[in-house]
């Protein structure tokens, strides 16, 4: 084992506090996402609404703090007012976005009651394709105002008498892309989201406002559509949104897991791009980021384009991950964290069933998928402040990256506490890494544990049958040395968890 890395922090040095938004993750109507997903009504598990508690449980595991809802793609043909009141009254309609029929079951109020049970927050979407500032004032109003208007006593006549109090509002979702519904322009879209934002402001002051960023990096208009987008709402909306998905369609392991590189550089040319608004409107204002779509997403592909359209609630978009789509997983929640002074928000999309951490069968179990696990780690170890980190790692080309560093790695420090956990990642194929971790300005400490995530199988998933095929286990090799610094063996193509006590 002759490569080495080292990773240096300082507890002065800080990067910025993380907001626990940024673990949030995704519901939308969508393949099984919600009708054999969160709700099921003849499950065994099901609750007195019809939510499952087996799949409650796993996202309660999580501990996820905000959930981006109704989509996605279905909110730009979305009529919000479908899935309020009673059952027996709201219409099926065609959905166009994923060509299945919607039978709103589950709609607005009934996803705050599921929000309620997961511990969660509600984002919620708004439809600025079919429909704009009018739809979205009222939804609004239904949901945050008291009582005594329209909107809000209908809430009431429906049997929720408290206002839902959703305080997180995206205004619209890949507003740049030909397959959404009333996809616009840049100056359209500006237009429409900052005469928006002014009206539901106007009707909720404390609220904050996420404008769409573009689709993804690769997209034409990017990043021409965040300038022209922010120059046009800069004052009305707090963030910009950013998209991102992942695939190995190629099956070159190496250059997949280099694929966070790129997310680097997007968050950074997002931030850059905002910044430069700043400075032309001579504005104090920052506008920060909300990565409110990313994962690994391929794998369904071509099983996708064999269903039949017109079904409630088919096998969309299920991607059965890998050992190795854990590893891009854990990089990508590095890259989030390493931006954490304006990456605030995040949502990995999407959490049940629809390229999800969570998987069930209709009628049967639900289990962890690979990707859950670093997912839970960051989740539940990675709250606090980020440090700054100062890497060297060996680092090695792939056909699309230069300079890529086989060690990937960032520390939290939570002072309440009193831990520092260092997330790593080895994306050697072959080689163990020795890692070096200098904490030189927190004194002495214990290592609470060392947690690993590993296969020697890359393509090993979890199914229903074999549910535990890929489990973390927690006899890493980190231990503190007589100077107070941690060396340890980072296992090849490995995700790591270094919890230390200080």
């Amino acid at each position: 084992m002759s490569k080495q890395a080292k990773l240096i922090v300082d507890k002065d040095f800080v990067v910025g506090e993380v907001d626990k938004r940024i673990y949030g993750s995704f519901i939308e109507h969508l393949g099984r996402a919600v009708y054999g997903g969160i709700y099921e009504k003849d499950h065994p598990q099901a609750d007195e609404q019809g939510f499952r508690s087996d799949v409650l449980e796993l996202v309660k595991g999580l501990d996820v703090p905000i959930v981006r809802y109704p989509g996605g793609n279905f909110v730009s043909g979305y009529n919000w007012e479908d899935g309020v009141g009673p059952l027996d009254q709201r219409p099926r309609r065609l959905e166009l976005a994923w060509r299945t029929i919607e039978p709103n079951w589950i709609g607005f109020n009934e996803f705050m009651d599921w929000c309620r049970k997961a511990n969660t927050d509600a984002m919620m979407a708004v439809n600025l394709g079919t429909r704009g500032p009018d739809e979205a004032r009222n939804l609004l109003e239904y949901s945050n105002h008291p009582s005594g208007t329209y909107w809000s006593d209908l809430r009431v006549q429906h049997g929720y008498k408290e206002p839902h109090n959703v305080k997180t509002w995206c205004l619209g979702n890949e507003m740049d892309g030909p397959w959404q519904i009333g996809a616009k322009t840049a100056v359209e879209y500006g237009r429409i989201a900052s005469e928006t934002a002014k009206v539901m402001r106007w009707v909720d002051p404390t609220i904050e406002l996420v404008a769409c960023g573009s689709s993804a990096i690769g997209m034409p208009t990017f990043p021409d559509w965040e300038a022209t987008v922010l120059d046009l709402a800069y004052n009305d909306v707090d963030y910009i949104s950013l998209h991102q998905y992942y695939g190995n369609r190629e099956k070159d392991t190496a250059n997949f897991l280099a694929q966070s590189v790129g997310m680097d550089s997007f968050i950074n040319t997002v931030i850059s791009t905002a910044d430069f608004v700043q400075a032309k409107k001579r504005s104090k204002k920052k506008i920060n980021l909300s990565f409110d779509e990313w994962n690994v997403w391929f794998h369904s592909n071509e099983s996708d384009k064999k269903l039949d359209p017109w079904q409630i609630a088919p096998p969309q978009l299920e991607d059965i991950y890998t050992q190795e789509d854990a590893l891009v997983v854990g990089c990508m929640l590095i890259s989030l964290l390493k931006r954490t002074d304006r990456v605030k928000m995040a949502c990995i999309a999407q959490l049940v069933n629809v390229i999800a951490p969570i998987m069930t069968t209709n009628g049967g179990d639900a289990w962890k998928q690979t990707i859950y696990y670093p997912y839970m780690h960051a989740s539940l170890f990675g709250r606090g402040e980020v440090l700054v980190p100062l890497m060297s790692s060996p680092k090695h080309d792939t056909k699309d990256f230069t300079d890529v560093p086989y060690i990937e790695a960032v520390a939290v420090h939570n002072e309440e506490k009193q831990e520092v956990t260092v997330f790593a990642v080895n994306r050697h194929l072959e080689e163990s890494i020795s890692f070096d971790i200098d904490l030189r300005s927190f004194g002495q400490g214990r290592i609470l544990e060392h947690i690993v995530l590993e296969n020697e199988d890359l393509s090993a998933s979890n199914t229903a049958d074999a549910p535990n095929r890929v489990t973390p286990h927690t006899n890493g090799s980190a231990t503190l040395t007589d100077k107070g610094q941690i060396q340890a063996v980072l296992n090849k193509a490995s995700w790591n968890v270094i919890r230390i006590k200080l």
